[in-house]
């Protein structure tokens, strides 16, 4: 069951608003098992310009979802997120169930759906920091996997690098990309 964290920033979230966006994320069930229990975290912000963004991260055991949309109609945004949000799972579900057809991993979360094959889409962070000094801090725990799923969930946050526990050495292990577009591994000891 998905439940649902809806906040605003600069905007009263209105029982309407709650309900349009609690309706689209519901949609996004049909992707998982009746077992799924996650929190759908939802940023609605509005700027002076009256320009909004939406935000959407589900963290669930071994896989966070996470997406973001700007337009100057916030449910229009909702919309197109719950887009970006579909494709990332289907691009997820299919690297994942062609690896793990007979173990109990991330794939245990996934329902037999039939989905049409479209290219998946990640979302880009648009964060650039011109001085030095720390800005925001997170804290994580490590799940333990080995390098390919790491890669699929550094891509599926769109991000340039991902630190895991390696489930075979149990070491805690960075992947990265490399500006040839290959990935990198760097083992701890």
């Amino acid at each position: 069951m998905l439940t649902f964290n809806i906040r605003g920033e600069n905007i009263e979230v209105t029982p309407a608003i709650r309900e349009y966006v609690e309706t689209k994320l519901q949609k996004l069930e049909r992707y998982f098992n009746e077992d799924l229990n996650a929190i759908a975290h939802v940023n609605l912000k509005v700027y002076n310009d009256k320009s909004t963004k939406v935000e959407v991260t589900i963290p669930m055991k071994s896989l966070t979802l996470r997406a973001e949309e700007a337009n100057d109609d916030m449910y229009a945004a909702v919309d197109l997120i719950i887009g970006k949000l579909e494709r990332q799972i289907r691009k997820h579900k299919t690297k994942v169930n062609r690896k793990f057809r007979d173990r109990e991993g991330v794939g245990i979360y996934f329902a037999n759906v039939q989905t049409e094959n479209s290219p998946g889409a990640v979302a880009d962070p648009n964060d650039s920091e011109e001085e030095l000094s720390v800005v925001r801090t997170k804290q994580l725990s490590l799940k333990p996997m080995d390098e390919e799923e790491a890669i699929l969930q550094m891509n599926l946050l769109g991000h340039d690098f991902f630190i895991y526990t390696d489930a075979e050495s149990d070491g805690t292990n960075i992947v990265y990309k490399r500006r040839d577009g290959k990935y990198g591994l760097i083992e701890t000891s």
